[in-house]
């Protein structure tokens, strides 16, 4: 989401923008003109020869006025506002322009108006026609009003948008840090669990996993802190904690992690892959007397990035509940994709159809805008 202080210049640049908006200006001049030659009872054409031209040269008076001081305000201050970023630089600088484009909008068109015609009109300076000038003005005026108040009606809605977006914005970061801090608990306190059971049967293996708890802890924390790192980091966390796991498992885990080098600097959440692992362990190898394997692989298709977290356990079938702490892991990184990219990622479990046995955990995520190439 989008910071209010870098909000990008508007999108009104585009040639067709321009295009349409000189489209309404001319219908505004048509509409004026007709009514005009209606409530005078002068001829239509002729009436269109003023009308056209001031409502188009009002148009041009105003706009680019308008984009003018929002580029030098934007320019002053460092910063595109979401009030700038609608195009619309206030209404104590749009008063001077409105005032000044009409003017100078009323003056060219009637010129125009005058060489079309070959007539001579009477001029703002003109006081002895002061009834015809206030009529033209009225030319100027009224598409002058409308075209500032579109923008300005425009303005508001970007205003508003952007205001959204960061309390979208916030509220998603909070709710990851609310993920986070409950899914390191939950890793540490399982741990512990174990160290403590460890303790009582060998205390020398228990020493050795306390020490590589220690190590795994002063990392993982590290990275945990951090809204994104680099999947060789994330792999990296994870051996770690397969290696913490074997200390106390011994021959009965086997590991295997593939990574790919061309996705080693793609920038992924951090602690995606451990709760993944930690269920394999818990939920699949623990349960069985002779242990198993787990695989962890990264892979590319197309735009997303594929990581499998694959064990050869019990599956998920033969899996005992631990009453509320069943699938915390994963409900955790459920919540966590679906705040981070929302329909955009997918993480589904099941039990291996390859004939190995054991359950197969898959997390589909975007790449990165700048590293799908």
């Amino acid at each position: 989401m989008p910071n209010v202080a870098a909000v990008s210049a508007p999108a009104e640049r585009k040639p067709v923008d321009y295009c349409w908006r000189a489209i309404r200006s001319a219908g505004y001049g048509l509409l004026i003109g007709a009514g005009l030659s209606g409530l005078r009872g002068s001829p239509l054409l002729q009436t269109l020869a003023y009308a056209m031209p001031i409502a188009m040269l009002c148009w041009f008076f105003i706009d680019f006025g308008r984009l003018g001081l929002t580029h030098l305000l934007t320019r002053i201050g460092g910063r595109m506002t979401p009030q700038l970023a609608g195009g619309w630089p206030g209404w104590r600088w749009m008063i001077g322009v409105v005032v000044i484009g009409s003017a100078l909008g009323f003056s060219g068109g009637t010129a125009i108006g005058d060489w079309i015609t070959g007539q001579r009109s009477a001029t703002l300076l003109d006081v002895h026609n002061l009834r015809e000038v206030l009529s033209l003005m009225l030319m100027s005026l009224v598409p002058a009003v409308i075209i500032t108040y579109f923008f300005y009606s425009r303005s508001t809605i970007v205003e508003q948008e952007a205001a959204i977006q960061t309390a979208q914005r916030l509220a998603a970061e909070n709710q990851l840090k609310l993920l986070e801090s409950q899914l390191e608990p939950h890793m540490l306190f399982n741990t512990l669990a174990n160290l403590r059971v460890l303790i009582g049967i060998d205390p020398l293996r228990a020493q050795a996993m306390l020490d590589q708890l220690i190590a795994f802890l002063r990392a993982t924390l590290k990275a945990s802190r951090t809204a994104a790192h680099p999947l060789a980091a994330e792999f990296a966390r994870t051996a770690d904690y397969l290696a913490l796991m074997q200390i106390r498992m011994g021959t009965r885990l086997q590991t295997r992690l593939d990574l790919p080098e061309s996705l080693a600097d793609v920038t992924v959440p951090p602690l995606l892959l451990q709760p993944l692992v930690e269920n394999a362990i818990k939920h699949g190898l623990e349960p069985s007397v002779g242990g198993g394997r787990i695989d962890v692989s990264a892979a590319r298709d197309g735009t997303d990035l594929i990581l499998t977290v694959r064990d050869t356990g019990v599956g998920l079938t033969a899996a005992p509940a631990d009453g509320d702490g069943t699938r915390f892991g994963l409900a955790q990184v459920r919540e966590r994709l679906a705040t981070l990219y929302g329909d955009h990622a997918a993480f589904a479990i099941a039990d291996a159809d390859d004939g190995g046995g054991g359950a197969r955990a898959v997390v589909r995520l975007p790449l990165p805008s700048n590293q799908t190439a």
